[in-house]
């Protein structure tokens, strides 16, 4: 929105600072952050109050959790809600990008909510049906696949691209809305089962995050992609605005979600920063790259996957409990020790992922 004082710019004023998105980046970052520490302790008492007892704890998860019991969930609010605000301020609003990814954060962002508060409402862990919550986000993701098809070039549309091989073009065809699925639904419930321990699930968004950020902004730029041997994506750098938004308003929810947490994120955070980093990646032509600053999601997630496909096999465990940080509690490890040493994998991710942008 404030782009438009551009127009009241000739070319060295203060106004002409609007047109670079570096700028509106910062601008979103800060207005984020700020809106997260002036709603962050009204929207905790508000959700105190109408909740209850809180979010109610699994039954046979860790011992350790037993203490949670009675916190907040539904935080996720305060990260969605930066994170809206910052973009429709500070980002281009005639830029397609922009609302594709803000259309799938806050669609899912609705599913989780609507989980969130079944949990809270009916005190159990149960929510909305998971094959409700599967066929919505099924169904947002194909939108946004295909419309993400539209925006591309016409030379990228149904493409795969691949990692530093910037010649090697996959035709996917019909196949990308598919694939585009996977990747942000996929993507979505991979933070969503990373989300268990307090501040587990958001520093690794915002570090992927940020490195998808920066790749879209490269992506967006002509001389930028000559350089760095990517494929040309007019329009994505305005997803940096976004990114800003999201990390401003990450760091603000993660001044209450810090060991030990006032409230949880809930489905509607996990949900809806899972979908945006899937969105974004399909918007960027980096769906490959994702699983690699994501990767931390990709384990969490196969971990799952493993232990349930394992047990039914076998009846026996691959893990102590799945997802995979749960088995590194049960072995002992104190919370606030998984949760850096998992932070710190995720900074190795997104700098090997930020390394397959190669310099010529």
């Amino acid at each position: 929105m404030l782009y438009w004082l551009t127009a009241m710019s000739d070319g060295g004023d203060f106004f002409n600072l609007f047109r670079y998105i570096t700028f509106r980046a910062g601008g979103a970052f800060f207005t984020s952050l700020l809106f997260g520490f002036f709603f962050g302790v009204p929207l905790i008492n508000v959700l105190r109050r109408k909740q209850g007892k809180g979010q109610p704890i699994r039954e046979d998860g860790p011992e350790t959790h037993i203490a949670k019991a009675g916190t907040p969930t539904m935080g996720g609010l305060l990260i969605v809600g930066a994170l809206l605000v910052s973009t429709l301020l500070w980002a281009r609003l005639d830029n397609g990008f922009v609302w594709l990814v803000l259309f799938v954060t806050m669609s899912f962002g609705l599913i989780g909510f609507a989980d969130d508060y079944a949990k809270v409402s009916k005190q159990n862990t149960a929510g909305v049906p998971s094959k409700v919550r599967l066929a919505l986000g099924l169904l947002i993701a194909a939108i946004a696949g295909y419309w993400a098809t539209q925006l591309h070039p016409v030379d990228l549309a149904g493409q795969l691209a691949v990692p530093v091989f910037k010649d090697v073009l996959l035709n996917l065809g019909i196949l990308f809305v598919p694939f585009a699925i996977i990747v942000i639904v996929g993507a979505a419930n991979a933070v969503n089962l990373t989300d268990g321990l307090d501040g587990l699930a958001i520093m690794p968004v915002m570090i992927a995050s940020g490195a998808l950020g920066i790749i879209a902004y490269f992506v967006g730029r002509v001389d930028f992609t000559a350089s760095l041997g990517l494929h040309y994506v007019p329009g994505t750098g305005e997803l940096l605005v976004f990114v800003a938004g999201l990390i401003g308003g990450g760091l603000g929810f993660l001044w209450y979600n810090a060991p030990p947490a006032a409230v949880f994120m809930g489905d509607t955070g996990s949900l809806a920063l899972g979908g945006a980093l899937g969105a974004i990646a399909v918007a960027s032509k980096h769906e490959i790259v994702l699983a690699i600053v994501g990767g931390l999601f990709v384990v969490e997630a196969l971990s799952v996957i493993i232990q349930v496909l394992y047990f039914k096999a076998t009846g026996r465990r691959v893990f102590l409990m799945a997802p995979i940080h749960h088995h590194y509690e049960k072995k002992g490890w104190a919370e606030p020790q998984i949760v850096i040493r998992f932070w710190i994998v995720s900074l190795i991710l997104a700098v090997i992922g930020l390394a397959t942008l190669k310099v010529r």
